[in-house]
């Protein structure tokens, strides 16, 4: 096999020390072996890059462990040393013949023949607005999961409110679950009063969802800590979004690029952004940018027969958006090819399948 790196190294991480193996292939094929082991402390991970620089190695590669490879990378990219993140899945040792040192040698001996394909790591700006976007994605997920829990703490009460309004968070809504908390007894004609407009029509079936609930003053309480619970986390999902808009304004032009496609708003496009950055040169082709994200069929096949074909794992975060987006631009009236294309999947291959394909 030709060798690819000449002088690299193979590293293995873990959280408070990482073993180094450099290779050095200089004369013929015979490849001659450094190992070294250091701490993750800073000072001690400049050192590690000074003994590469001592070495004449600029190329290494180690797996992505969590995220015990982050100092490690952010470090070595600060010294001009070029590193290949690795799936752990392309460098596992074969068991019975592990430790650290011999995992930093097998990971250095794939790396130089050039069998350990690369992860797409994106620029240090790109990687910080996609810590924002990831964060702010665990926040909104938080918040419907405190909606969920203040609609169920309604449900047990007796309290059939969200059968009759559409938005158990609307301001009709939100009024009377306000009331209902914090008042001991139930005046009819005062909770007409609270209804908007939109719900004057349905004032019977209000009134008729709510007469004879049942709330023990604990339960109240309990109610009370999840509304300002609530509260809480939109105003920590704002105080993202105004730290979010400041870091993409250089990014104006591609986030009105990506808006153009139908079913992309502004929330997603900075999403695809933080995810992919705008260097898609990174990818060979748009099939393998939708390989990475997880959204392609799974190739299985052994003795001529077709095993599971389930779309990836990868994609934690860009491919809920992209679906996102897919179910936006199949109902959208403005483009129709997206519509006519899912209903032409959906019905051959049923609507999930057909999301994906969208997507």
């Amino acid at each position: 096999m030709k060798v690819i790196y000449p002088v690299c190294c193979g590293i293995d991480v873990h959280k408070t020390f990482l073993v180094g193996t450099i290779i050095s292939t200089t004369k013929g094929v015979q490849p001659h072996y450094q190992k070294k082991r250091f701490s993750t402390y800073n000072s001690e991970l400049h050192r590690f890059a000074d003994w590469l620089h001592a070495n004449n190695c600029f190329d290494v590669c180690m797996e992505s462990t969590g995220k015990y490879w982050v100092p490690v990378f952010n470090i070595l990219e600060e010294r001009k040393i070029r590193v290949t993140i690795a799936n752990p899945k392309w460098v596992k040792a074969v068991k019975g013949n592990k430790d650290d040192t011999k995992d930093s040698k097998w990971i250095g001996d794939l790396f130089r023949l050039g069998l350990v394909p690369g992860s797409f790591i994106p620029p240090k700006e790109i990687r910080i607005l996609r810590e924002f976007t990831r964060y702010r994605y665990k926040l909104v997920s938080m918040k419907s999961s405190e909606k969920n829990r203040f609609q169920n703490a309604l449900t047990v009460c007796n309290v059939a409110l969200d059968s009759v309004v559409s938005d158990m968070f609307g301001k009709s809504a939100t009024a009377i679950t306000d009331y209902l908390i914090s008042e001991d007894t139930f005046d009819p004609e005062y909770c007409v009063s609270l209804l908007k407009r939109s719900l004057k029509k349905k004032v019977a079936s209000v009134l008729e969802s709510i007469e004879g609930y049942c709330m023990a003053p604990e339960q109240k309480i309990r109610m009370k800590i999840v509304r300002s619970h609530l509260n809480y986390i939109e105003e920590l999902i704002s105080e993202t979004d105004s730290a979010i808009n400041t870091m993409v304004e250089k990014y104006e032009d591609v986030i009105s690029l990506l808006r153009t496609i139908p079913g992309v708003d502004r929330n997603s496009a900075i999403t695809i952004i933080s995810e992919i950055g705008t260097d898609v040169s990174q990818f060979d082709s748009s099939k393998r940018l939708c390989c990475w994200a997880g959204l392609t069929p799974g190739n299985n096949e052994s003795a001529g027969k077709k095993k599971s074909v389930k779309i990836a794992r990868a994609g934690v975060y860009l491919k809920p958006a992209l679906v996102q987006v897919a179910h936006a631009a199949v109902i959208s009236t403005e483009n129709p090819y997206y519509r006519l294309k899912y209903e032409k999947i959906s019905k051959r291959r049923g609507k999930k399948r057909a999301i994906i394909a969208i997507a």
